[in-house]
């Protein structure tokens, strides 16, 4: 009797220690909301993502378009990511996003 329940015992801890292990989760799956779109692209280019949305790509799910803004740097980049692989399709440098126009900037009175 005492036998079987080492045996019982021997068998199911590892299963138990390996069932505890694997309580973290991986991000997987498609990319859903914006947030998860912005730190994919964040993470690839180092920057600020500024604004995410969503557009048809090749594939049923489609993808994220992400403007991502860097500082201390003249360009900013537009990243495609991909809602299937959660990778960055292609990357584009664009003018800072978010930044001042000539438009925006003040006026000098003379």
């Amino acid at each position: 009797m005492r036998f079987r329940a080492f045996l019982v015992v021997a068998l199911l801890a590892p299963t138990l220690t390996l069932s505890a292990a694997s309580t973290k989760k991986h991000p997987s799956g498609l990319v859903t909301t914006t947030k998860q779109a912005k730190a994919i692209a964040e993470q690839d280019t180092g920057g600020k993502a500024i604004s995410a949305r969503r557009i048809p790509l090749n594939g049923a799910s489609g993808g994220w378009e992400v403007d991502v803004r860097m500082p201390r740097e003249d360009k900013g980049w537009r990243c495609i990511i991909d809602a299937d692989t959660r990778t960055v399709h292609t990357k584009t440098r664009i003018d800072q996003p978010g930044g001042k126009g000539k438009a925006d900037r003040p006026t000098r009175n003379r």
